[in-house]
């Protein structure tokens, strides 16, 4: 009997067991499962983040990018008489570039007194110059260029491309300021590295070198068009009174009696008194619209070049174009 009845009790503690053990079972399946469906979601979640983020990016990409313009190879050579040099026209409103000599418009130089245009728009912008109480005390110190030795204006001393003028302005810009702004106008390498200028050997007077005159910063025609297209373009996040006081020095075509409004700024630096690199960049009104330009002279073994050579070549080739 008692034998009997530990069998049964036996018999009942297994069953018991495997009761436990299947319910265990069960829940652990049940806990995997669980596991698995939380996982797959986890995953189908991500999935769906990562293709939000990829079509804001494409979003942000798309809208950040304008369509691209056409090339145009342009035989401007009757315009330069012998002249090694470049020329580009920027037409945004056609959507072309129209370029001669595409390797010199490619190739980054120092932009030497263009940089005028771009010192006078950030200190413009910033209050660091006021057009209306411009006026800068003069040293004293007698410069190579008499139309310098006198307290001088911001209108004047744009027009007469004073260097002592615009390194006080840089000055007063600033190291931060001023690679904000490059940077922000893509402004050929943005290198301001040599602040003081000193990788420039011709010239040893603080007073006039910089980083922009045949040194760290260098700019290439072809992206000098452009910078002009950011600054007065349509969609530039210049003030329109930044805008305008820039374009009153910037006017050219009085004294050139142009046929159409021509804005611009030349610059030219040198080599041991030779000649290495002339200007003129800036843009035309035309019809309502406006068509950036910049014209380049390299070093000309048989030729002197200059800024103004650059200029008479950059306001015929404009004219031309603008009327045809």
């Amino acid at each position: 009997m008692n034998k009997k009845v530990y069998f049964m009790e036996a018999i009942s503690l297994v069953m018991l067991c495997t009761l436990i053990l299947g319910g265990c079972s069960d829940n652990r399946i049940k806990r995997e499962k669980q596991t698995i469906l939380e996982s797959e979601k986890a995953a189908e979640q991500k999935t769906t983040i990562d293709n939000d983020l990829s079509s804001k990016t494409t979003d942000i990409v798309q809208n950040d990018t304008l369509p691209e313009a056409e090339i145009t190879k342009t035989d401007w050579s009757e315009y330069f008489d012998g002249f090694n040099g470049a020329a580009v026209v920027y037409d945004v409103s056609n959507m072309k570039y129209a370029i001669f000599n595409s390797e010199l418009a490619l190739t980054q130089r120092s932009p030497c007194s263009t940089f005028k245009i771009i010192s006078s728009l950030i200190a413009l912008e910033n209050g660091i110059i006021e057009p209306d109480n411009s006026i800068r005390k003069w040293s004293g110190e007698l410069f190579w260029n008499k139309d310098w030795n006198h307290d001088i204006d911001f209108s004047e001393a744009f027009r007469k491309s004073c260097v002592w003028y615009f390194r006080e302005v840089i000055d007063n810009i600033g190291h931060n300021i001023m690679q904000k702004e490059l940077n922000k106008l893509r402004y050929g390498n943005c290198d301001i590295s040599d602040w003081e200028g000193r990788l420039n050997t011709n010239e040893n007077n603080r007073a006039l070198t910089g980083f922009w005159i045949e040194s760290s910063l260098k700019i290439s025609p072809k992206e000098q068009t452009e910078v002009m297209e950011r600054i007065f373009g349509v969609n530039s996040v210049y003030s329109k009174e930044t805008q305008n006081n820039l374009k009153q020095v910037m006017l050219v075509t009085e004294e050139n009696k142009a046929d159409i409004p021509i804005y611009g700024k030349t610059g030219m630096g040198v080599d041991y008194d030779t000649a290495v690199d002339a200007w003129f960049t800036g843009f035309a009104e035309n019809k309502g619209e406006n068509v950036y330009f910049c014209v380049y002279l390299g070093k000309t073994d048989d030729k002197v070049i200059s800024s103004d050579t650059a200029r008479k070549i950059a306001i015929r080739i404009m004219s031309d174009y603008c009327n045809n």
